[in-house]
């Protein structure tokens, strides 16, 4: 593998850019390990494609930089950063990501609806009173 690969995943409102260059396999997230990074399910989460891919990991250090939206929100486009990445870096990994999951390597587009006037919520509507 030749210099580095860059690309970034977008869930709801965060967006992750991960970095893949040649090393020996440390993953870093905000300049944190990825061990100490988030919870027990977030970590899950992000290192879906970590153990899918297997040995190619080992190869390559993964430099990840997130900003925006909520911890779940950050996790997903983490994740999806990390697979396209791994993916560009190897082209034998895409049938392995899509048929384990087609939202790794594609991004989940859904939005909050918004507010529509005179309403509290994106749905609820005002109560009428005929008294």
């Amino acid at each position: 593998m030749k210099g580095f690969i860059q690309e970034q995943g977008k869930r709801k409102q965060a967006i992750a850019r991960a970095t893949i260059q040649s090393g020996s396999g440390k993953v870093s997230i905000n300049g944190q390990e990825l061990s100490s990074f988030g919870n027990d399910m977030v970590r899950l989460r992000i290192s879906e494609p970590l153990v899918l891919a297997g040995d190619v990991v080992k190869t390559v250090n993964i430099n990840v930089n997130s900003r925006g939206g909520g911890i779940y929100g950050q996790a997903d486009a983490i994740r999806l950063a990390i697979a396209r990445a791994l993916v560009e870096n190897d082209k034998k990994l895409k049938k392995t990501f899509t048929e384990y999951d087609r939202l790794l390597l594609v991004a989940d587009v859904r939005r909050k609806e918004t507010c529509k006037p005179n309403d509290s919520k994106a749905r609820a509507k005002r109560q009428k009173s005929y008294r």
